[in-house]
């Protein structure tokens, strides 16, 4: 590819990884009109391969045998992997991709690990951008807003919006945009903690009711007598594992600049807590379709830590 054609309309699109953010991406690109590959490597896995090609060939992305067949004649290779892989995809990005093609990860890692992303670039033709989404894929899909990162960030910002992302530029220094969603994190998932923590315990106690009605009227407009509760344990409950995953490369972020991670730290532990009970006590599938209640899930941990006794 040339660098004339990096600024041309996007048209052609990789995605590695094919998990919960990138089939968001994938089936919403595709029904744009984009062309759409992926590849994830549980296309490899004889347990989990039929489900993620049905889910693919549901979405009518491409299903590609490896990175190399997914990304190729890609303009933009988007890595939506787990955090302990981000890392080993940009490497191998920075050897396959050629000039003309642009590599935005939007992993939730650190600035530090962005940056070391970066740096296997620098010898390469094609061109690294950092992506920091904001806020949850679901509800609001493409129209999240997204923080892009590095030299290239503007450039590229200027060609999302056509294929419906919704993209500012953080900074021109790679580690701004990773900054701001590590810092925002250990607010919004320390409050997805806490919430699970406080509503586990006050269910056993009876008291629920109470402390939500007083939270409710300390803080009206954010919904502890509406869908907040539910909204904030089933993120734990679903999600818990990967987002642990995210909180300690915030501890890490933390670190990096000096601050000791106690409450990054503390909330990834939670998240991972919850998981770990949830996998070990209850053998009914949890559902999150719109009718996730945490009182069936406060009741149905508590009745199976009373029959563990």
């Amino acid at each position: 590819m040339s660098e004339r054609m990096s600024r041309e309309p996007i048209h052609r699109i990789a995605i590695i990884g094919f998990g919960e953010a990138g089939g968001i991406l994938g089936h919403d690109l595709a029904a744009r009109g984009l062309e759409i590959s992926t590849y994830d490597i549980l296309f490899d896995s004889r347990d989990a391969r039929d489900a993620m090609l049905a889910k693919a060939r549901g979405s009518k992305v491409r299903a590609a045998e490896n990175f190399a067949d997914a990304a190729r004649d890609a303009q933009l290779v988007i890595s939506a992997v787990t955090a302990s892989s981000a890392l080993g995809v940009a490497k191998d990005a920075a050897r396959l991709l050629a000039a003309g093609q642009t590599f935005l990860d939007i992993n939730s890692v650190s600035p530090g690990t962005k940056q070391r992303m970066a740096e296997h670039f620098a010898k390469s033709p094609a061109h690294f951008v950092e992506a920091a989404v904001m806020a949850a894929l679901p509800p609001q899909r493409l129209k999240v807003p997204i923080l892009l990162g590095g030299a290239h960030a503007a450039d590229l910002a200027a060609r999302l919006p056509a294929i419906g992302l919704n993209a500012g530029v953080a900074s021109e220094r790679v580690g701004v945009a990773s900054a701001v969603k590590m810092c925002r994190s250990v607010v919004i998932k320390g409050l997805e903690a806490i919430a699970t923590e406080s509503m586990l315990a006050a269910r056993r106690y009876g008291a629920e009711d109470a402390v939500l009605k007083s939270l409710a009227a300390t803080f009206p407009e954010m919904g502890w007598h509406a869908k907040l509760p539910d909204y904030l344990i089933s993120r734990v409950a679903e999600h818990g594992k990967r987002r642990a995953a995210e909180m300690r490369e915030a501890a890490q972020a933390l670190r990096d600049v000096g601050i000791d991670p106690l409450m990054a730290e503390a909330t990834a532990e939670r998240q991972d807590a919850l998981v770990r009970e949830i996998a070990a006590q209850i053998r009914d599938e949890l559902r999150f379709d719109g009718s996730f209640s945490w009182r069936e899930l406060a009741d149905a941990l508590d009745k199976a830590a009373r029959i563990k006794k």
